[in-house]
């Protein structure tokens, strides 16, 4: 496993997706964009996890798409390795795809209901047959069911004769059947119940160490985040508005943002869920079409002031805040946020209005 501020294996810098609106029929004009991802920089290290948390439709699923290259970025650049693998296609791309694999989100409408669990595992040797001989491939397959925690023996099974979980450790074989050294899950168990996501996780922990994975997790569950990831980076409107390690962000969070969600996260104990402060914010997250000016977050911020509106805030590590300096550096992306969270207009306490 690499040490903090290693050179990563994954580096994400300027990474921009807009989608762009058009009118009319027969002459075609483009009237905005979609600004999905607006500006994200990024760093994976080797053997450690990187979780990115917030709303949905703040553009974590685009976000996942283009590192595994299903989508093709606007601007800005993926570095896998320190080369930028974004302008790359033929056999470079296909290349480069095997080294980092996906598990997406719903375990019911990703697999192929027409396939068996040994086709859909099976598929990634017929896409790169150099991985793996032909006679062999069938075994392969099932060493990855038992891998996984599956009967090698349902290799003949169809997807809809299994439960969502074991679906899902489905795709968690089909992203190893090329031994990749990133796997991106895109919300992997947010459509499955709870008892069943814990199983999954700590199956993705276990498999991490013994195949040398890193990991990009993607959640709106930030308990679940923080169980599984090393580095957080929260994510809000297309942009990181404050990155760090899963301690500094879970416990000195310094965004509005993320001391929001942060504050509706359940606690366990009634004491301390007494005394905590519970911050709800005030109007809906803004179109994406319709980018408010300056920080993004300030139409729903109890901290914003005029500054707000005319300055885009850069993510920096807080003055006076320095638990980490350098590339892994804890930093937010507010021109406030060495400030004592108080909650204000748009907030309330969790036990009445603030």
């Amino acid at each position: 496993m690499a040490e903090p501020g290693a050179e990563p294996i994954l580096e994400v810098r300027g990474l921009v997706k807009h989608y762009p609106l058009t009118r009319g029929v027969l002459f075609r004009k483009q009237v905005g964009a979609v600004r999905a991802v607006d500006g994200v920089d990024l760093r994976l290290e080797r053997g450690r996890t990187l979780g990115i948390v917030g709303e949905s439709g703040c553009g974590k699923s685009t976000l996942a798409r283009m590192l595994v290259h299903l989508e093709r970025p606007t601007a800005g650049e993926i570095r896998y390795k320190g080369e930028d693998i974004t302008r790359l296609s033929g056999r470079a791309l296909k290349a480069v795809r095997r080294n980092i694999q996906m598990v997406f989100q719903d375990p019911y409408t990703s697999l192929n209901p027409r396939m068996t669990v040994g086709d859909i595992i099976g598929e990634a040797y017929e896409i790169h047959p150099e991985a793996a001989p032909k006679g062999e491939r069938r075994s392969r397959v099932q060493h990855l069911l038992d891998v996984v925690g599956l009967n090698p023996e349902y290799i003949n099974r169809y997807p809809h004769q299994f439960s969502g979980g074991q679906r899902q450790r489905i795709g968690i074989a089909r992203g190893l059947a090329l031994r990749p050294e990133i796997i991106v899950a895109d919300e992997p168990v947010s459509a499955l119940d709870v008892s069943v996501q814990a199983q999954v996780i700590n199956l993705m922990g276990r498999l991490q160490s013994e195949f040398e994975l890193s990991y990009v997790f993607i959640a709106h569950d930030l308990s679940i985040v923080r169980h599984i990831s090393d580095r957080v980076g929260v994510m809000y409107l297309g942009r990181i508005v404050e990155t760090g390690s899963h301690t500094e962000i879970y416990d000195h969070p310094t965004h509005p943002y993320t001391q929001a969600l942060l504050s509706a996260v359940p606690v366990p104990d009634p004491r301390s869920r007494e005394h905590r402060e519970r911050i709800i914010l005030a109007g809906d997250v803004p179109s994406p079409t319709d980018i408010p000016s300056g920080c993004r977050f300030r139409t729903r911020c109890w901290k914003a002031r005029e500054q707000c509106a005319l300055e885009i805030p850069a993510l920096a590590v807080p003055a006076g805040y320095r638990l980490t300096t350098g590339p892994t550096a804890h930093a937010s992306a507010c021109l406030f946020a060495e400030e004592k969270q108080v909650a204000r207009a748009g907030a309330a306490s969790e036990n009445g209005p603030g």
